[in-house]
């Protein structure tokens, strides 16, 4: 019996943690996490436009009510991209609005049978829009940021770990006017993993390259806020921190308040454009910006060592050759072929001897010590007198070019 005790033990470790791993793998697979952001880089975008209108009935009312929005939303939205008044902004018919807006965003809206009244974005579309709203090319942007927001609420901090209204504000922000090129992750595979709010408390740059370079960022932003409620469902204050950098280096910070929960995501939404604000202002002052000890670089391939130097180029020296083979007229013309095929050797001529042999003028890249040796190498006997090459196979030749 007593001998069986540790056997029971280490099988209930086993199965504790195999229910361990069962569980981390269930927490991953959860269906809670993961907001894609939206692509806003075809459209340009005016919120917060107020409408009251009333019509003989709740869809004459709502349509005169968009209708407004249009004409509205167009203006603000030339007042601000070009920083004017709105009453300088042009009147457009309904027909030319028509073709500039892609779609309208119910921010917030109350139908009766005769009366409308609404909150409401405007989406228009960049291409056909930015002409007339008098967009100069493309705005100055600043490096990739990973952003990373963290949601403190009842003292637990998260990011992307659960959904929650602060992540589905910043999956919601249209980026396209943003002066910064956010890199905004979904929450979903490793992202839990890897960008979460313990992990904007860890200053080591070590692991923040690898996480950069996954996502193809420069640096890091930190979008923080603490949320407060008086009671569950009730009103709630939330204090807004704007941090950059491994460091977590603070760049500002506002109060907000919503009334209710209903209430919450327009306070979400809200701080998300003051958030941007933020770090748009700190971008402009020189603050936000990559840094390149963040960023991998791939190293140069180094040189071989053995690599060969390049070998300068010889000048090429025109050397007298006697080609001595004793009056052996096809052993001197089997020579002269060979001769001719050296490597370094431009052109030959040839003058005659008598007893068949052979005077040549050998242009060759080098000189005539040069060529002795690549003859000697080949077998040939080779004897340089004052420059001249005397060669025959075999022994040194002995005998003078005029025998």
């Amino acid at each position: 019996m007593l001998l069986r005790r540790p056997f029971v033990l280490i099988a209930a470790a086993l199965l504790a943690l195999a229910g361990l791993g069962g569980a981390v793998i269930a927490q991953m697979e959860s269906g809670e996490r993961g907001i894609l952001p939206i692509d806003s880089t075809g459209t340009l975008e005016i919120t917060g436009i107020k409408v009251d209108v009333g019509g003989k009935d709740a869809d004459s009312a709502r349509y005169a009510g968009w209708r407004i929005a249009q004409r509205e939303g167009f203006k603000a939205l030339w007042a601000k991209m070009n920083k004017r008044p709105v009453n300088e902004a042009p009147n457009l018919p309904d027909s030319a609005l028509d073709n500039l807006v892609s779609s309208i965003v119910v921010e917030n809206e109350q139908i009766g049978p005769n009366r409308y009244i609404a909150s409401l974005g405007l989406l228009f579309d960049r291409t056909r829009a930015g002409e007339i709203l008098g967009l100069a090319g493309e705005i100055r942007r600043s490096a990739p940021m990973l952003l990373i927001p963290v949601l403190i609420s009842g003292g637990t901090a998260t990011s992307v770990e659960l959904r929650n209204p602060w992540q589905r504000a910043w999956a919601q922000f249209r980026t396209s006017q943003s002066a910064i090129d956010y890199v905004r992750v979904s929450g979903l595979g490793v992202d839990p993993l890897l960008v979460n709010a313990a992990q904007t408390r860890r200053p080591g740059r070590g692991w923040w390259r690898n996480i950069l370079d996954l996502y193809g960022a420069a640096n890091i932003l930190v979008a923080e806020v603490r949320l407060d409620r008086l009671y569950p469902g009730g009103p709630s204050k939330a204090l807004f921190i704007g941090r950059f950098g491994p460091d977590g280096r603070t760049l500002g910070s506002f109060e907000l308040t919503a009334r209710n929960s209903d209430d919450l995501p327009r306070m979400m939404n809200e701080g998300v454009q003051r958030m941007d604000n933020l770090f748009t202002q700190a971008l402009a002052a020189g603050i936000v910006r990559g840094d390149p000890d963040l960023i991998i670089r791939a190293e140069a391939p180094a040189k071989e060592e053995d690599e060969a130097p390049i070998a300068a180029e010889v000048a090429p020296t025109v050397v007298q050759v006697l080609v001595i083979e004793r009056g052996e007229a096809a052993a001197v013309a089997q020579s002269i072929a060979q001769i001719r095929g050296l490597a370094g050797v431009i052109w030959v001529t040839q003058a005659p001897l008598p007893n068949g042999n052979a005077n040549l003028a050998v242009n060759y890249r080098g000189d005539a010590a040069t060529l002795g040796s690549v003859l000697s190498s080949r077998g040939w006997a080779v004897t340089n007198r004052g420059g001249v090459l005397y060669v025959t196979r075999g022994a040194a030749p002995g005998v003078s070019p005029s025998q």
